[in-house]
This record gives structure tokens, C-alpha cells and sequence, in this order.
């Protein structure tokens, strides 16, 4: 498991990415072994995702009869939803790379997705903590959770242009490829596997 450390060195080269910066590059490991050990990212974003599972857990007995019980099955639907939006966005960016001839770009696109989860994890960690703690604090959140969502779109697509060069119609749809079906999925797989709040 990569350490602190070297997760630090990985955002860095997040950052220079996101700034045009070709230096990035070097300072992420983006061969076949960097790809598969970037999703040790999804240890890192653990202590993110379980914070929101507890408020999502609480939002759902809210909405229940007062007898409803959650118990592990609970937590392993929501890891499921999880995984899902962890890896199905990455299996259709990799299919349009081979459709596109951009084959040879999936593990970068890999290693700096995964690593991007991380900091994203951590600043939606914050605005659910800001909704529990904050009374009235919705309104700004929702807000906040908007303006989160455009820099993770306008940073994907700075590190993914700086990955494939200056293709902006392919850019767009392998941004959308990347972003929209972990919406569709996550509302989708949660009121399937009966975890959506009622209402």
C-alpha cells in the first residue's frame, strides 16, 4: 500500500497536471504496475467513504418506520454501490479508448483517476460533516457540492486533454463517460438493492 508519502507525491503530480504542466507526468507512476497499484487509492478514501455511509444510514432510518434495523447487509449493499461506481466508469472510458484508437492512454487515465478520488473523497467527507454538524447549513452545502463538482470536471479535463492532447469533442465525452454513469449508478444500484431513503 502506497504510504502518506507517496500519495502526497501523486497529488502533487495531480496538480501539475490540472496546471498544464507536463511535469506531472513524472511524478506518477503510470505503467501497467502503477495502474493496478493506484487502486490502492480505494484504501485511502475508506475513512471518507465510512463517514458517509453513517450519514447515509442515518438519513435512511429517518425516513423509515421507527422500527427498521440496519445491520452488515446495509454496509456491504452500500460497498457494492461503491465498487460499482469505483470500476464501471473506468470499463466504459476503456472501451471508448479502443473504439477512439486511444488504447495505449487507458492506464495513465487509470492512475490519475483513482488518485483523484482521493482528495474528491475527503472534500465530500466535509460537506456531509458540515450537514450533521452545521444546523441550516443544507442550502450553502448544496451549493458547495456544485462547486465541488465543477472543479472535479474542469480538473479531469485539464489532466485528461494532458493525457491525450488537444481532442476537445473526444475530452468532453470521456469526461462525461467518466462522471455520469457514477450518478446514473448510484441512484440506480441504491434503490435496487433497497438503500435509497423512501420519499
Amino acid at each position: 500500500m502506497p504510504t502518506f508519502k507517496e500519495v502526497q507525491y501523486y497529488l502533487s503530480g495531480l496538480w501539475l497536471l490540472i496546471r498544464m504542466d507536463a511535469r506531472g507526468f513524472q511524478y506518477l507512476d503510470i505503467s501497467d504496475r502503477g495502474m493496478l497499484r493506484s487502486f490502492w487509492a480505494i484504501l485511502w478514501c475508506l475513512p471518507p467513504i465510512g463517514i458517509s455511509w453513517l450519514w447515509w444510514r442515518q438519513a435512511y432510518l429517518i425516513a423509515m418506520p421507527p422500527e427498521t434495523a440496519t445491520g452488515l447487509a446495509f454496509f456491504l449493499r452500500l460497498a457494492l454501490v461503491e465498487a460499482a461506481n469505483w470500476v464501471i466508469p473506468l470499463v466504459l472510458a476503456g472501451l471508448l479508448l479502443l473504439i477512439f484508437r486511444f488504447g495505449d492512454k487507458f492506464a495513465p487515465i487509470v492512475v490519475t483517476v483513482n488518485w483523484l478520488g482521493v482528495p474528491t473523497s475527503y472534500l465530500n467527507a466535509l460537506l456531509i460533516a458540515l450537514i450533521a454538524f452545521v444546523p441550516g447549513s443544507s442550502g450553502l452545502v448544496a451549493l458547495l457540492w456544485l462547486v465541488l463538482m465543477m472543479a472535479i470536471i474542469f480538473s479531469m479535463a485539464r489532466i485528461l486533454r494532458m493525457i491525450c492532447g488537444a481532442h476537445p469533442l473526444f475530452i468532453g465525452a470521456l469526461t462525461l463517460v467518466l462522471m455520469i454513469p457514477s450518478m446514473l449508478l448510484t441512484d440506480f444500484l441504491q434503490r435496487f438493492l433497497g438503500v435509497y431513503p423512501p420519499g
